[in-house]
């Protein structure tokens, strides 16, 4: 089974932290990342850039609109993501509680489903 581990942050806060700060939350991530590489867990892991230079986009009744980041409304982003090969959602909850962006972070727990039924 394949689960994806969405890391939702506040939203501004990278820009909140000191570059040593910054340097340390993600030597942690990295860490993370190569213990489950090594556990053979790990499928793919990715840091998103901020929203700031992120787009949405939308079409309604044929019309294309398109939203530049950030968003004001927002109050969380994506920041990144591990899609992990796991057996069960209990592995997949258990190797959540050890990510270290559950201390400053939200990390919300996805199985994988089909897209074609």
């Amino acid at each position: 089974m394949s689960y994806l581990l969405l890391i939702v942050e506040p939203a501004g806060q990278r820009a909140r932290r000191t570059p040593e700060e910054g340097r340390k939350a993600y030597a942690q991530m990295v860490g993370y990342a190569e213990d489950l590489q090594a556990r053979g867990l790990l499928v793919r892991a990715e840091s998103l850039k901020s929203d700031s230079e992120a787009v949405r986009l939308q079409i309604r009744d044929g019309e294309r609109s398109l939203l530049d980041g950030p968003y004001a409304e927002a109050k969380e982003m994506i920041g990144g993501f591990f899609l992990l090969s796991c057996e069960t959602r209990e592995e997949a909850l258990a190797l959540a509680a050890q990510c270290p962006a559950a201390q400053w972070a939200t990390v919300e727990v996805r199985e994988l489903g089909p897209c074609f039924m």
